[in-house]
């Protein structure tokens, strides 16, 4: 049986390999239709047509290499550390929820409970960083205390 970090870190791990294989698909979908676009009478329909595909596929390199920088993010997480104090890799538990500091990715579920798997360098992620359970601060209104810190 994994560890709650392992689990939290491997679906974490996951969204981002679903990013990168979007983003590669789109790129090879964005090429493929270069490719198959024929110069026809309209001379500029062409040009116009392979403009867009090179937008396209720019716009998806874009995307791989953010989905890179996270992946390179995640791995320098440690998942096999204890610590008292929030970091990186660390799992928060407050009154409010339940948060998991790695890379921004959203709701993810895992010992029946959801985590939202934010970013040390996010707002709320900012705040979580360096605290301790009973630390208290105050976020978008509402008052958040620390249960707990694995």
């Amino acid at each position: 049986m994994s560890t709650l970090k392992e689990q939290l870190h491997q679906q974490c791990v996951h969204y981002v390999q679903q990013r990168m294989d979007a983003a590669q698909q789109a790129i090879a979908e964005a090429q493929q239709a270069a490719n198959n676009d024929t110069k026809s009478s309209a001379g500029d329909k062409y040009e116009t047509g392979r403009e867009m595909a090179q937008q396209e596929t720019n716009r998806n390199l874009t995307q791989l290499n953010e989905a890179n920088k996270l992946m390179v993010a995640l791995n320098r997480i440690g998942i096999n550390g204890r610590s008292t104090t929030a970091e990186a890799g660390s799992v928060v538990k407050t009154n409010q929820g339940n948060f998991y500091l790695s890379i921004s990715a959203g709701n993810i579920k895992a010992d029946n409970e959801v985590y939202v798997a934010i970013s040390t360098a996010s707002p709320i992620g900012l705040k979580l960083k360096g605290a301790k359970a009973d630390d208290q601060f105050d976020f978008n209104g509402k008052s958040y205390i620390v249960l707990k810190v694995l």
